[in-house]
């Protein structure tokens, strides 16, 4: 068994068309996240977690802003190869649990969807909650949205 963790951190666009994406799951009528890729902060940690892991890096090291082709990607597509960076190297999700750091916007509606997409996605129970820091911070100031994953992974036989 192993364990990975992974924390990430988007700031607030100010382009009122961006849209904010979560645990791969579009928010309609939110404030976007500024981001090379679909800025979705949630499955940004998931994949850093999913990755730490298996020791496989970071998400920089396999989806550099450096590179073009990382342009607006969709992290559902990170996500994947991701995973198929973990099955390569050894090792399955056995289990995931993610923290969003917010003071907005309200996230408890969205939350089971978040835990179902992610789930689907990754191949096993995701548990995603939410907090706020009590108005401490650039997270309390409303300037961004943060998120902290932790997968336990279990490598094939």
């Amino acid at each position: 068994m192993r364990i990975g963790q992974g924390i990430d951190v988007h700031r607030f666009s100010e382009d009122r068309n961006r849209e904010l994406v979560l645990g791969l799951v579009h928010l309609d009528g939110e404030q976007g996240l500024v981001g090379h890729s679909d800025a979705d902060v949630v499955t940004h940690a998931l994949i850093d977690a999913l990755l730490g892991a298996a020791n496989l890096g970071d998400i920089g090291r396999h989806f550099p802003d450096s590179d073009p082709a990382n342009l607006g990607i969709a992290s559902r597509v990170m996500l994947d190869e991701t995973l198929g960076l973990l099955s390569r190297a050894g090792y399955r999700p056995v289990s995931g649990d993610v923290t969003i750091l917010a003071e907005k916007p309200r996230l408890a509606p969205h939350m089971p969807t978040m835990s179902e997409a992610l789930s689907a996605a990754v191949g096993c129970v995701v548990s995603v909650k939410a907090t706020t820091t009590e108005g401490l911070g650039p997270i309390g100031r409303r300037e961004g949205i943060a998120a902290m994953a932790i997968v336990l992974a279990e490598e094939m036989s």
